[in-house]
């Protein structure tokens, strides 16, 4: 099975990031992350990747049905390695040198055992998946199940209570708000991240939180895209707000659910929360409606943020 977070290698010398659980049509879908270079594994950004695919390699370019989205597709016999998160992870454990970005991963990790968190449904993805880690490296931790994942973000908040990690400091959040270029002010940014406990410092080293569900997912259902809107609406479920498409599902008269693409805006908003979306509308084919955040990979203009809390 393939997860979201997962890293795939073809012969070419390509590792694409997984996006979607299972397949489609026979093929992974994914998002081209590194390219093999004379020098090692460079990283790719969203418009090298699909440059570098359109020139050289067009047949790993997909439009997904499902999604109603460009990204890119493996065919599961072009995969010659298949990187599993919580594989790596007890690589590193078993490691006898770890290197100071290990160290702090491996930190982490008792941390959390301390608090009582099944390190067994944990990994960890990014640069440390493929051993490609620099000095400055973050931690992307991956949390398989639920449960798992707000336990950890519960641990995450007592630990930074308890002094054994830190909050992220300023020139962090602006580091963090740069990466995201998105479409909110810093201020607001920052609010709706602080509260989410999905990110932490170790020992001057940045952490994030992953949830990944490993449960099979319900039938896909295609929709089709409409136009952009914006509009207010208050959140009646957040059960799903950290998934992949993160989901929302509001009170509205037209709108049934908010779904974002985009990391930016998963657990954006709590249940009983009013908020302002902009985005796409879309429609499937019993008329329900949904606005998709995140219609393309960066989301330029488009956006979820809480305009009244319920305390307000």
């Amino acid at each position: 099975m393939f997860y979201p977070k997962d890293f795939i290698e073809t012969a070419e010398g390509l590792i694409f990031a997984v996006v979607a659980q299972g397949l489609e049509q026979g093929k992974v879908l994914c998002f081209l992350r590194y390219v093999r270079e004379a020098s090692g594994w460079k990283k790719y950004d969203t418009d090298q990747a699909n440059a570098l695919l359109a020139q050289h390699h067009p047949d790993y370019l997909h439009y997904s049905s499902v999604l109603d989205a460009h990204l890119h597709a493996v065919a599961v016999i072009r995969i010659v390695r298949h990187h599993q998160p919580q594989h790596r992870l007890r690589h590193i454990t078993r490691s006898k040198s770890p290197d100071t970005v290990e160290q702090d991963l491996l930190q982490l990790c008792h941390l959390f055992r301390k608090q009582g968190l099944d390190l067994m449904k944990i990994g960890v993805t990014g640069s440390l998946l493929i051993g490609v880690q620099q000095h400055s490296s973050d931690i992307d931790l991956v949390c398989y199940g639920r449960n798992v994942f707000h336990e950890a973000r519960a641990m995450t908040r007592e630990l930074i209570r308890q002094g054994h990690l830190q909050d992220l400091n300023g020139d962090d959040w602006q580091q963090s708000y740069q990466r995201r270029s998105c479409a909110l002010s810093f201020d607001e940014y920052v609010w709706h991240e602080r509260r989410k406990s999905n990110k932490g410092i170790i020992n001057g080293r940045k952490f994030d939180l992953n949830f990944i569900e490993n449960e099979a997912k319900p039938e896909s259902v295609n929709f089709q895209k409409g136009g952009s809107v914006t509009l207010q609406c208050e959140v009646t479920d957040d059960t799903r707000a950290f998934d992949y498409p993160a989901e929302f599902k509001v009170a509205h008269k037209y709108i049934q659910g908010v779904v974002s693409f985009t990391a930016t805006y998963t657990g954006q908003a709590l249940r009983g929360e009013t908020v302002e979306v902009s985005g796409r509308l879309e429609q499937e084919e019993q008329g329900l409606k949904r606005i998709v955040v995140g219609s393309s990979r960066e989301a330029h203009g488009e956006y979820i943020k809480v305009i009244q809390p319920p305390d307000a």
